[in-house]
């Protein structure tokens, strides 16, 4: 977190000095000011974005216990739709589980209705709950 912080301090105190060059003309003679607003604009987006994904990671929870993995075989449940599971008790949407499981979308919405099925719920949410109860995800 220091290292961030240092880096970013180094950025903003290089940006002002180009702008202290640009009060003695030494460089805008070179660039217009437009050009230079749009400088500092992309390089601050790039440092927010920076930021937001280092600082502002998601990080997924932590399980406690043992997984029945007995009753993962009696319910019928494949090695990829409990990974789909996984996913889903995560938080992630089917575009999230798709692009982190390197599958179509309908593919996991397949996945999704077999485990709505598998564990007799109606909703996401309660096949999650449901799992849980039954010690299949933590």
């Amino acid at each position: 977190m220091k290292n961030v912080i240092f880096r970013f301090g180094l950025l903003a105190a290089a940006l002002l000095l180009l702008v202290q060059l640009t009060n003695y003309n030494l460089v805008s003679k070179m660039w217009k000011t437009e050009l230079l607003i749009g400088v500092f604009a992309i390089v601050f987006i790039g440092m927010g974005v920076y930021l937001s994904r280092y600082i502002f990671k998601p990080t997924p929870p932590v399980f406690k216990g043992s997984i029945d993995k007995g009753q993962i075989d009696r319910l019928g449940i494949s090695p990829r739709e409990y990974e789909v599971l996984e996913q889903m008790a995560l938080g992630h949407s089917n575009q999230e589980i798709a692009d982190r499981l390197f599958i179509s979308q309908s593919t996991v919405k397949t996945h999704v209705s077999n485990l709505l099925v598998k564990l007799a719920a109606k909703r996401r949410t309660e096949a999650i709950s449901r799992a849980q109860q039954l010690a299949i995800i933590q």
